[in-house]
Formats: C-alpha cells, sequence, structure tokens
C-alpha cells in the first residue's frame, strides 16, 4: 500500500496489543486535506476495517502547527455544483468508514483544526487536544458551508444552540473553550500530549475487542433511535457478549483478581 500524504504505523504494546498511528502528512501545508489525502486516508481506513489485530487507532497531523487546517481550498476554486455534491459525498463516506471501524479511534489535536480537519476529527470515538489547539467551522467566511458532516456530527456533541454558534459564525475557539463545551475529552500541555494519547491508546488496548466494537455500535445506531429502540438494541449486544470467550475470560479474571487476556473472540 503506497501512501504519499499520509503516514501509518503499528506499534505494540507490552502486553503484545497492537495500537495504529495514523498521521496526516503535509505539514507544509497545514495538513490540509487534498484529494491526495484523502484517497490516501480511504486507503488505510479500508485497510484497517479487516485487521483484527489492531485493538486502537491514534489519529493525528505531523508537525505541531495543526492537526489538519482544513480543505485545500485551491481544489475547490472551479467546481461545479455537482462536483462539490460528489466530493461532499465521498468526504462524508470516507467518514464514515471511520467512525464504524470495530475498534477505538482517538482523534489527537495537536494544532489547528478547522473545517474538514474538525469534521475529520468529529469522526472519532473522541478527541485528546493539546492546550494551544485551536478549531471552528469557518466555511461560512468562504460563502459555504461545510460539507463532510460537520453540521451533523457538531450537533451531536455539542448541542443545537453550540453547534448553531460555532458553524454560523465560522469564528475559531480555543482549546479551553472547546473543552469546557464538552467537545475535547482532555487537554494536555503540546509537549505532554501523544504520551498521554499514547497511555490512554494502551488502556483501551487492554479492553475486550468485540465488547468495545458493541459499544461503538449502541452509541452510534443509538443517535438515530428512540430511547425505546437505543435500549432494545443495547439490551441485544449486551446479550451477545455472553456468547464470547472474552466474556468467559473476563468474568474469569476478575474473580482470580489478576489482569484478563482477552483475544478477541
Amino acid at each position: 500500500m503506497e501512501l504519499k500524504a499520509v503516514k501509518f504505523e503499528v506499534v505494540a504494546t507490552a502486553s503484545g496489543a497492537k495500537i495504529g498511528i495514523l498521521k496526516i502528512a503535509r505539514p507544509e501545508a497545514m495538513n490540509a486535506l487534498n484529494q491526495q489525502v484523502l484517497r490516501d486516508l480511504k486507503l488505510v481506513v479500508a485497510d484497517l476495517g479487516a485487521k483484527r489485530e489492531i485493538r486502537c487507532l491514534i489519529l493525528t497531523g505531523e508537525g505541531e502547527k495543526a492537526f489538519v487546517a482544513g480543505a485545500d481550498i485551491k481544489e475547490m476554486e472551479n467546481h461545479s455544483s455537482a462536483q462539490a455534491r460528489e466530493m461532499a459525498l465521498s468526504g462524508q463516506g470516507l467518514l464514515s468508514q471511520l467512525e464504524n471501524l470495530p475498534f477505538p479511534v482517538i482523534a489527537v489535536v495537536n494544532g489547528f483544526a478547522l473545517g474538514g480537519g474538525l469534521e475529520l476529527a468529529l469522526a472519532c470515538d473522541f478527541i485528546l487536544a493539546s492546550t494551544k489547539a485551536k478549531w471552528g467551522l469557518p466555511e461560512v467566511t468562504l460563502g459555504l458551508i461545510p460539507g463532510y458532516g460537520g453540521t451533523q456530527r457538531l450537533v451531536r456533541n455539542l448541542g443545537r444552540s453550540l453547534a448553531r454558534r460555532v458553524a454560523l459564525s465560522g469564528e475559531m475557539f480555543s482549546a479551553q473553550q472547546g473543552y469546557e463545551w464538552g467537545l475535547f475529552a482532555q487537554l494536555s500541555e503540546p509537549g505532554d500530549l501523544m504520551n498521554v494519547a499514547m497511555k490512554t491508546a494502551e488502556t483501551l488496548a487492554s479492553r475486550a475487542p468485540l465488547a468495545m466494537a458493541w459499544v461503538k455500535e449502541a452509541v452510534n445506531q443509538g443517535d438515530d433511535r428512540t430511547l425505546a429502540e437505543g435500549l432494545k438494541l443495547e439490551a441485544e449486544l449486551f446479550g451477545r457478549t455472553f456468547e464470547t470467550k472474552d466474556h468467559t475470560e473476563g468474568i474469569k479474571a476478575f474473580i482470580e483478581k489478576r489482569p484478563a487476556a482477552f483475544q478477541g473472540n
């Protein structure tokens, strides 16, 4: 798999669990999402969907200035309406694939996360951010609206009032504001951010893989259901865990007061 604009590596924890690290690698362009980045991301995400050995993925941007500073605006200059619509649908499809990977995905926002960059982070399970991070949806300042799910995922994270404030104003917000509003799960000093991310990923990688996949399914699908329907889904998935060897191992390890050795089956 030849990648030109992103970097991907797999590292093993002390227990042998594997963590993927995916970096947008266009620091000279603030890691802006051009067509090459999107093609590379599609290749990696499609491949990750089949990799059962990966227990957690860290997604970040190369360098300290930006996670992803937005889409590459120059590529959009001569788009027709039909081309713009197709671009949005393609990007939405990629982010939905990322969102539905069967293991936790952590966005590590080390600088600017604007426009498409924020939309990319929102497709992850949660966001860890640098205290110097800046974020927002500036599309209205260009006469555009978010196209990669920003108007939909942000409202699910912040609620309608704050999501409208962000998307309608086009303003850039601070890391502290993102933390106070609940967008960022945790803030860290820039020099500590990746260490915090790795420790978080190691914790997640030690958990039962099937159980985590079903937690994601319950949360993601529950957003689109009534409470009664969501509870029914949760009960179904809860019952399914009792068919796994990991459930047996987890309970046995708890009784024996030792760490569980989950195998993902």
